[in-house]
Parts: C-alpha cells; sequence; structure tokens
C-alpha cells in the first residue's frame, strides 16, 4: 500500500518514498510519499483558497458536516481500527475503546456546542453621557497546522481537527511519520461527508516536513502535540511571525496514595493508567509514592497486577501490551532500566525485552538523576516509592520540570485542598489515576507540558480570536 498526500482533495505524490514499518513484527506496512517544501506550501496555498468559504458557511450546515463524519467513522470503524493496529501496535480492544470511539464521539461534540455557543454583548456609557453596544464575535484563526504523535494518532488528530473546523478554519495535517494511515483514511470520510477540498489537507514526513509547515507565512495558528524538545523546536520555527501556539508535550506524571484510601482503588486506577497503551500515553503515571503503613502490601499487590498482564500480539483479544512503537525506543528503555539497577534500585518485576516488547515493569530504591525517574519513560514501566510526610511528596512531585497531571488517593479534604494549591500541575485528580481525562474538561499542562488547554468549549477558544465591534449611539 501506498500513502499520498491529500492536497485540495487530490492524493498526490512525492519523489521521495519512506516505509512504514509494522512495530509489531517488522514487516512492511506502507510505504509513504513525503511531502517537500514545494508540496506544503501548495498544501497551505489549498487551505488558503478554501478558507474564506468554508468560515463563511453557516455554523449550523458545518455543524451538520461534522455530524456526518462522525457516522463515516462509524461505518469504516473496524478498518480505522485496523490501521491504528498496524500503525501503532497497540491492542485492538484499546485502539476500539481509547481511539476510534471517542474519535467518534469529538465530531458530534464540538457538532454539538459550536451550535450552540452565544456570543457576547452589553452597553457601556461613553465619556458625555453617550451609550455603546458592545459585541464580540469569535472568529476563526485562518489556516492552522495540525501536528499530532504516534501513540493516539486517531484521537489526538479528532481532538484538534474537529474544533478547527467546527469553528470555520482550514488545516494542514501533519501526522507522526511512525503513524500516517489514520490520517491519511480520515480524509477520504471527511470528504464523503462534505467538507470542500482544501479544508483539510495532509502532508507526510518527518521533521523537515513539519518544519515547514509551521514556518510557513501564511499560517495562522499552531497545534501540536508531542514531546518537550519538538515543541520547543516549533516555538523557535514560528517565532518569526506572531501566531498562536497550542501545545500538549510531554508528562511525568505522580500519584500519592495515603493509607486511608481504598487499596484496590487505588491499584485498579494506577495499574490500569501505567500500561495503557503500553504506557506510551503523555497521561499515564510514572510515579507513585505510598505512605509507609501500607508501602509493602501496595508494592506487592501492584506486582501481582503487572504480572498479571498479557503481552503479545495485539490482534490477540487477550492482549493487555503490546510493543513499543520503534525497536531503538526499546533499547532506550532497556538502557535506562539497567542505569537504574546499577544505580542501586531494585527491579519488582519485569525489566526485560524481547524485541520491541517490553515487560511490563516495577522499580524501588530510585533516585534522582535516574532517567527513569527524572524523565518521561514513556513504556509500561513505573517506580514506586514510599513516603512519610505530605509536605515532603508534595515537593518531590513539584521537582519534575513537568507539570501535566497528578493523581492524589485520600479521604480527607484537607489533604486535597492542599495538594491542589501545592501541586504544579495543569489538573489534579483525586480517586483515581491521573489518566481521567473527558472532553469538556480544560486539558493540558504547565512548565515543560504544554501551553494551552484542550477540552471542548476551551478547544474552541484555542480555535478562534475574538473580534470587537462597538457601536456608540446618542
Amino acid at each position: 500500500m501506498e500513502l499520498r498526500n491529500v492536497i485540495a482533495g487530490e492524493y498526490v505524490e512525492s519523489g521521495e518514498l519512506v516505509e512504514k514499518i509494522s512495530p509489531v513484527d517488522g514487516s512492511l506496512v506502507a510505504s509513504v510519499h513525503v511531502a517537500d517544501v514545494g508540496l506544503v506550501d501548495r498544501a497551505v496555498r489549498a487551505a488558503r483558497r478554501a478558507l474564506d468559504s468554508w468560515a463563511a458557511t453557516p455554523v449550523a450546515t458545518r455543524a451538520a458536516i461534522l455530524r456526518r463524519v462522525a457516522d463515516g467513522i462509524e461505518d469504516r470503524f473496524e478498518e480505522f481500527v485496523a490501521a491504528e493496529v498496524a500503525d501503532t501496535g497497540k491492542p485492538a480492544t484499546q485502539a476500539r475503546e481509547l481511539d476510534v470511539a471517542r474519535a467518534v464521539a469529538n465530531f458530534r461534540a464540538f457538532a454539538d456546542v459550536v451550535s450552540a455557543a452565544g456570543q457576547p454583548s452589553f452597553l457601556t456609557e461613553l465619556p458625555g453621557g453617550r451609550q455603546a453596544l458592545n459585541y464580540a464575535v469569535r472568529s476563526p484563526l485562518g489556516v492552522v497546522a495540525v501536528i499530532v504523535p504516534w501513540n493516539l494518532p486517531l484521537l489526538l488528530l479528532t481532538w484538534k481537527v474537529a474544533p478547527a473546523l467546527a469553528c470555520g478554519n482550514a488545516v494542514v495535517v501533519k501526522p507522526s511519520e511512525l503513524t500516517p494511515w489514520t490520517a491519511t483514511l480520515l480524509a477520504t470520510v471527511l470528504s464523503d461527508a462534505g467538507v470542500p477540498d482544501g479544508v483539510y489537507n495532509v502532508v507526510h514526513g518527518s521533521g523537515a516536513t513539519g518544519y515547514a509547515l509551521v514556518a510557513h507565512y501564511r499560517i495562522n495558528g499552531v497545534t501540536f502535540t508531542g514531546s518537550t524538545a519538538t515543541g520547543s523546536s516549533i516555538m523557535v520555527a514560528v517565532a518569526p511571525k506572531v501566531r498562536p501556539v497550542s501545545f500538549e508535550l510531554g508528562g511525568k506524571n505522580a500519584a500519592i496514595v495515603f493509607a486511608d484510601a481504598s487499596l484496590e482503588a487505588a491499584l485498579d486506577g494506577l495499574t490500569r493508567s501505567v500500561f495503557a497503551n503500553t504506557g506510551q500515553v503523555c497521561l499515564c503515571t510514572e510515579r507513585v509514592y505510598v505512605e509507609r503503613p501500607i508501602f509493602h502490601r501496595f508494592v506487592e499487590a501492584a506486582v501481582r497486577c503487572a504480572e498479571s498482564l498479557a503481552v503479545g500480539d495485539p490482534a490477540e483479544e487477550a492482549t493487555d501490551v503490546g510493543p513499543v512503537i520503534r525497536p531503538r525506543d526499546a533499547e532506550r528503555i532497556e538502557a535506562w532500566l539497567k542505569e537504574a539497577e546499577d544505580g542501586g534500585a531494585t527491579i519488582l518485576t519485569g525489566g526485560t525485552r524481547d524485541g520491541s516488547f517490553i515487560a511490563p515493569t516495577i522499580l524501588s530504591g530510585t533516585r534522582s538523576p535516574m532517567k527513569v525517574l527524572d524523565e518521561e519513560v514513556f513504556a509500561p514501566v513505573m517506580t514506586i516509592e514510599r513516603y512519610d510526610e505530605f509536605p515532603a511528596v508534595l515537593a518531590e512531585v513539584n521537582r519534575s520540570r513537568y507539570g501535566l497531571q497528578a493523581g492524589l488517593f485520600t479521604r480527607d479534604a484537607a489533604r486535597i485542598f492542599e495538594a491542589y494549591q501545592t501541586l504544579e500541575v495543569g489538573g489534579l485528580i483525586v480517586g483515581t489515576a491521573p489518566t481521567w481525562r473527558i472532553d469538556p474538561m480544560p486539558y493540558g499542562g504547565v512548565k515543560d507540558s504544554g501551553l494551552g488547554r484542550e477540552g471542548v468549549r476551551y478547544a474552541i477558544e484555542e480555535m478562534t480570536e475574538p473580534r470587537l465591534l462597538v457601536m456608540a449611539f446618542r
């Protein structure tokens, strides 16, 4: 199979092909046409030509089209699942529940919200006793560059494309070079639903393609999910021209478990959080701090949970943990685990590698500057450490340069509010793991974890800018 760029409704070849390799067995999934600077420019210009007509399309019409997009994904549900599994190597059950089903819901949610959005207006008094009517309309940014990562390629794509299109923007999408399939497949669904040619464009490639896109002088906004390092590079690329950016970057999420918490609830939530999608989600829990009185019981139960997980072929319904995305990532993870063990940490379970498969792993006795403690591992790996004093463990959580979300397990309201006021994170999740995210919430991080917020109402604000009209009258 060949995956081509999508520009103004046409599937466009290029002079360079790269191989998309399966993370499961190393087989060839597809040959992908890489967009050079010329094709990126062509895609941006196509989006610019389509923009005015799409922005002028009545909101009700745009919303109806987005609902047809949701229907179209449902009609091809298993095709999208197969593409996600082939690209990422994630278990098919997770692709169905986490990616494709929520992608459908995203298009419907943004269609509903944009249909009901009101516009603020108010009267004010001007000098001399005159009155003025103030009226603000949120207008689309224009042409938006959308760059999405490989771990949740369809879901994270729809969290950006659905609000962008709902608000009247045109987009140029660059999916990860590791997971190019679903962004290309979505183009067909959008076209069949009635999205005009040029409103949704796809350019394939790696960093050079992404740089050409975000640095293009006719791009009006950039939304990106991925690593903090790449986010920093994008910030430099867009700097010569002032324009809105929205970044959802890395995470090193921590959970704090008190002795008064339900051990069963904490274990259930954290086990799913650590090992979901093979640990390759920025919201996964990587650090767990357990109060001393229950530390040994918690560790023993967590080890049992990790060892009960089935590692293997993602096409098998019983599989819980698939491969990591690339062999070189598996090698990196193995090296980080060895560094920790050589530094005095204890691997309580797992710690082994078989090709691109990493066994679910739990460590204890870690300390800075071990990479497994300080850096985003992005693997089925967690550290568990004991603590005695609440202020000390809050300080330890804040020591990280990341600040996406944190989890807290306690029944004490005073502790909840102390953590809420103290922790440097975008969200505190109480009673379950930091992985919690629903569409209405303002989702995003602080520090090196990002800039801006996603979530239905918040994404609408990110994809538009308020335009004020003041009318003075006697």
